[in-house]
């Protein structure tokens, strides 16, 4: 048996991995000053705040979200979409070669014909 490990929460909070049962990310308002996540700890009345991202966390917890480096940069091409529209100036060139790069990065290798 191993022992439970123990996540980091950021704010000098720890949690036990096999204690956590919720992540939400913190949004708008409720975001900045390091607040990122709110975290529910079972035992732990209310949620605890941390300033690591939910995806940070997960990680440490043991959870593998598959290819991070894609899914990252998935995530940035979404950012810098959002922020470019909220400005009102979206450069098509440059998010269209940011999608492309991430769909050939996505794309299955070309099946081979059947030998028989």
């Amino acid at each position: 048996m191993t022992p439970a490990r123990m996540v980091f929460l950021g704010f000098g909070k720890y949690a036990r991995a096999d204690k956590i049962y919720a992540l939400e990310p913190l949004v708008g308002d409720e975001r900045g000053g390091g607040r990122r996540t709110r975290v529910w700890v079972e035992g732990v009345a209310d949620p605890l705040v941390a300033s690591r991202t939910e995806r940070t966390i997960l990680h440490d917890m043991g959870h593998e979200a598959g290819d991070s480096v894609l899914l990252d940069g998935a995530l940035d091409l979404a950012e810098r979409l959002a922020a470019a529209a909220e400005e009102g100036r979206v450069d098509l060139g440059d998010l269209g070669r940011r999608a492309r790069k991430l769909l050939a990065a996505t794309a299955r290798p070309a099946e081979t014909e059947p030998l028989f």
